[in-house]
């Protein structure tokens, strides 16, 4: 099989979600998200005590407390740029061991963090084999579908909001309860997420740009189905 990495990023309810699970299933690729990546490290230190050692990695001399990075993280502020591109590399290393094709939503998100993955990307798969696509919303559009949409509590699936989901209480995937992000989805942080995008997460695109990656945009306000077909044009 030929090597392929698909890289999306968008503002906050861009879709970068559902549509890395329909290329996913479609084209038989791993999909890495961040936020289940910091999801499971916050679960696992849930229950720590306050000196327990395993709260605690220590990158580059410089240490970090996992607890502290979920409460960043609740906010609406990236995770120190460090830790995360310190778990995103082990990962996408392990990944390239295994196998794995890998389609990628919501990293990196730093300058810092794409500084470091990139390169890793083009060593382990190739740079004409990576694709980038920027999805495009509206500020308006990013508020309404994040205080609107619900998540599965086993899977995480991310439910669109219409006339067909607006009154469901279980997702129709797996069978759990669906639930709002209550600390992400508040109008609140959403504003401070947006913010950080727009500081923070954007100039990769130019980045990608200037080092000779395969980028394009792609209007993302459009149904599922016709944002999909756009990005399949792009990346087949």
């Amino acid at each position: 099989m030929s090597k392929k990495v698909i890289i999306l990023f968008g503002p906050p309810g861009a879709g970068k979600g559902t549509q890395s699970e329909l290329l996913s299933e479609k084209m038989g690729l791993y999909l890495f998200e961040t936020s289940k990546m910091l999801e499971r490290e916050f679960r696992n230190a849930e229950d720590l005590s306050e000196d327990d050692p395993a709260r605690f990695v220590e990158i580059e001399g410089e240490k970090f407390d996992i607890l502290n990075e979920k409460e960043i993280w609740k906010n609406g502020e990236l995770c120190s740029p460090t830790w995360v591109t310190w778990l995103t590399m082990k990962e996408l290393k392990r990944l390239h061991d295994d196998g794995d094709n890998i389609i990628l939503s919501g990293s990196p998100r730093t300058l810092y963090e794409v500084e470091i993955e990139a390169p890793l990307l083009v060593e382990l798969y190739g740079k004409e084999n990576i694709h980038i696509v920027l999805i495009e919303i509206s500020a308006e559009v990013t508020v309404f579908r994040n205080t609107h949409r619900k998540i599965c509590e086993l899977m995480r699936h991310s439910i669109l909001f219409n006339d067909e989901t607006k009154t469901l209480t279980i997702c129709p995937l797996d069978g759990s309860l669906l639930t709002n992000r209550k600390d992400l989805d508040d109008p609140e942080t959403i504003k401070v997420r947006l913010e950080q995008y727009s500081q923070r997460t954007l100039p990769l695109f130019e980045y990608f740009q200037n080092n000779g990656f395969k980028v394009a945009k792609i209007n993302g306000e459009g149904s599922v189905a016709n944002v999909h077909g756009e990005i399949l044009k792009i990346i087949e």
